[in-house]
């Protein structure tokens, strides 16, 4: 998932940064130039492949085996290599295993998808019954293989299909497309432990590190994920470009704040900066039914951050290379996967702006950088300097109330405004009821819809079925999509804490740990602050080395505030490395035990495994309750909420399946070798 709202933002702030791709349905034989010039080496992060071509948004008539799933990723990718065309590799990373800080996350958003299917399931019950009533008859609702995403996750059925697909695939461009010769292919499926950005970003700095590496080698990464652009910086490679959808052409509402500029910066300033106008498009839409995707340079990104990070009289010699460092560390703030984000930290309200105008501001009272990644392999912590990261928190703390009362202010005023238009929108809708003509032209949308779907339009009965399905499907839609934001569906519930007026801090502890005590929450706020600045390192050793351990994970739903980020030098920071948790205890580990009619998300585990979620005697079955509490506190999305799940004990865990690790020899014949 990476940082939410990042990308847009930096495209936003930086849009030369992007160019449009270049497509080329052309073949070609292998060394020729591709049509957005010459790449050496193509990484393409599967997650961000897998999951488009098995739950597409765009098409009306989905995959329904896992077979039709891979001949979509064949298509996918061949698209990708003929855009890029790599000269010398490419390189292909499926996740695996990941690390238990990662695994949280992963436990928190399948579990609140379980509960999405669940209200979804519900609302399509009621639909369908009101079609019924209207005489609308539709398609029957029916499950097949790929119903269940769950299932790309390590050591599930698919995931085994899906490496020897891959094969497959690899054998037979090799081959037979002339494109490919030449080119070293390397697959890292998800048999190997570690997210596919972070198996990339390993495999090139161990080519970084050999005798023989050519400086001037051209990279391309395909993926999804936010992170990959920090990732990419922190490869310290001139020459990198990510490749990716445009999905800012794609008519994305604008949902941005920028709550940061209103209250810290001004236009002029941003023109200091190195802002330039924002982008505008170049391709007209509706030309083609092939989504745009675009490259997104690193090189010119890297050039913006020297002109947007220049520290006025510094009182040390400036380094490019460490003030990006220093620029991926503070992001760090805005949370990722791995760690939440500080709360008056809100990349949507451009956070990340006030973010490096504090670092500008106080670099010279810090006395320098505060990273040093030359140290990474140094104990304690040494790559961070704690008293200098110590001063930036304490500035950046001087904002705190500050934001908290205008992101406040901000929030009643939108909720009234939402509230006014949704009032006039229901008045209008009343008075158009009795007008004729439907604006969706269900003859087209029917037409395209059987032309997909293999359905014969000359048969009145299939052409009703089908516009009454797709009327179903929008209905099912819109209703899911109004009860998703808070403030439409009113389902906002008043704001107890108030954060930023007197007494928000303590109102805080009381509502969200149910502390109140001064010596109970002192021993709190200590425990938090430790492990997020436990979990600034972790992240820290990620992207620039490795995975420092696998077991480590931050145990609170939330950060602490900027504010109580002091003290810092009295913690000792060490990490042992370990051993990533086996595919079946990882699925353990995220996947809840509900069941549905189209999401059997415990499905995806042997039938041994999944009698220690329900039998109320199993040591570990209150790890998946079945009410699940979503705080939704300060957000406007039911999306955005936090899940506050029970944390896994790792231990408890691995013991538990361990007790039929037994039953698995039966499930391996029947399940892998199909005996």
């Amino acid at each position: 998932m990476g940082v939410p709202s990042f990308y847009k933002w930096l495209v936003g702030e930086y849009p030369n940064i992007v160019v449009p791709a270049k497509d080329d349905d052309e073949s070609s034989a292998a060394g020729e130039a591709g049509p957005n010039g010459v790449y050496h080496n193509l990484y393409l992060d599967m997650n961000g492949i897998i999951h488009p071509c098995f739950h597409p948004e765009d098409q009306v008539c989905p995959p329904t085996t896992f077979d039709e799933v891979f001949q979509a990723m064949f298509q996918y990718m061949d698209r990708l290599f003929r855009i890029v065309r790599p000269t010398n590799l490419l390189y292909l990373a499926v996740d695996g295993v990941a690390p238990r800080a990662k695994m949280n996350q992963q436990r928190s958003r399948r579990f609140k998808a379980a509960k999405d299917a669940k209200d979804a399931e519900m609302e399509e019950k009621l639909l369908r019954d009101r079609f019924r009533a209207e005489g609308k008859e539709v398609q029957p609702r029916e499950t097949h293989e790929v119903s269940d995403p769950n299932v790309i996750t390590p050591g599930t059925e698919f995931m085994e299909k899906l490496s020897k697909a891959l094969e497959y695939y690899i054998r037979a461009r090799l081959n037979n497309d002339p494109a490919w010769k030449g080119i070293k292919v390397l697959l890292s499926d998800s048999n190997v432990p570690g997210e596919g950005e972070h198996k990339i970003m390993s495999f090139i700095r161990a080519q970084r590190s050999r005798e023989n590496y050519d400086p001037n080698t051209w990279h391309c990464l395909y993926g999804l994920d936010a992170d990959l652009i920090m990732l990419s910086l922190a490869s310290h490679e001139l020459h990198f470009s990510i490749l990716r959808e445009d999905v800012l052409r794609q008519n994305q509402p604008e949902n941005c704040i920028p709550l940061a500029k209103e209250l810290f910066k001004t236009e002029e300033t941003r023109k200091c900066r190195g802002g330039f106008p924002q982008a505008t498009e170049t391709t007209p839409r509706g030309k083609s039914l092939k989504k745009p995707y675009q490259f997104l340079n690193i090189w010119v990104l890297r050039e913006y951050l020297e002109l947007d990070l220049k520290i006025p009289n510094p009182v040390v010699k400036t380094d490019i290379e460490r003030l990006i460092d220093d620029f991926i560390f503070i992001c760090f703030l805005t949370g990722n996967d791995f760690i939440p984000h500080i709360p008056s930290v809100e990349t949507h309200e451009c956070a990340v702006d006030l973010l490096m105008e504090v670092y500008k501001q106080t670099f010279n009272k810090m006395g320098g950088y505060i990273v040093n990644t030359e140290k990474l392999k140094d104990k304690h912590a040494a790559y961070l300097k704690i008293s200098r990261l110590e001063k930036y928190f304490h500035e950046l703390s001087l904002c705190e109330e500050k934001i908290f009362l205008k992101r406040y202010d901000l929030r009643e005023r939108l909720q009234r405004n939402i509230l006014h238009q949704a009032a006039e929108k229901e008045c209008n809708e009343r008075n158009f009821d009795s007008m004729e003509g439907n604006p969706d032209g269900p003859d087209l949308t029917v037409k395209s819809f059987s032309t997909q779907c293999g359905i014969s339009t000359c048969s009145a009965d299939n052409s009703d079925i089908t516009a009454n399905t797709l009327e179903l499907r929008r209905s099912l839609k819109d209703t899911l999509r109004n009860k998703q934001d808070l403030i439409k569906s009113g389902a906002c519930k008043h704001d107890k804490i108030r954060l930023g007026k007197a007494g928000w801090k303590s109102r805080f502890y009381r509502e969200k740990f149910d502390v109140e005590r001064y010596n109970e929450v002192g021993k709190l706020k200590n425990d938090m602050v430790q492990k997020y600045l436990e979990g600034l390192c972790w992240v820290l050793q990620c992207y620039f080395a490795d995975v420092p351990s696998w077991s480590w994970y931050y145990p609170f739903y939330y950060a602490p505030f900027a504010s109580d980020l002091k003290g810092l030098s009295q913690f000792k920071i060490s990490f042992t490395m370990d051993k990533p948790l086996r595919p079946f205890d990882q699925l353990m580990a995220v996947l809840p035990q509900e069941r549905h009619i189209n999401h059997s998300f415990s499905c995806a585990l042997p039938k041994c495994y999944r009698k220690l979620m329900e039998n109320e005697e199993s040591p570990i079955q209150k790890f998946y309750p079945s009410d699940l509490q979503i705080d939704t506190h300060g957000k406007r999305f039911l999306w955005q909420g936090i899940a506050k799940l029970p944390f896994i004990d790792e231990k408890l865990l691995i013991s538990a399946t361990k007790t039929v690790e037994n039953e698995l020899a039966v499930f391996y014949l029947v399940y892998v070798l199909g005996a």
